[in-house]
């Protein structure tokens, strides 16, 4: 609860869908990474992961954590 942000990294079991879950109940900023396209299917994924509070990215780790730092320093509402 003390967190100001959830990362999600994919694949992901039960335990971290229940943590995605109370960080989307508390209103807490949440990013979900994944190395594959399958993140956007929306048969085959939670629910969750397509609220427009979700801010995905895929490809490569080190991608996702340098627009995390610049999504985070500059505050931006927009797209990830």
């Amino acid at each position: 609860m003390a967190a100001d942000f959830f990362i999600m990294s994919l694949p992901a079991r039960k335990g971290s869908h229940v943590e995605l879950g109370i960080a989307l109940a508390s209103g807490k900023r949440v990013y979900m990474y994944s190395t594959d396209e399958d993140i956007y299917h929306s048969e085959t994924t939670a629910t969750f992961y397509h609220l427009p509070e979700v801010k995905k990215l895929v490809g490569a780790f080190d991608c996702f954590w340098e627009r995390l730092i610049f999504h985070e320093e500059t505050n931006e509402g927009g797209a990830f």
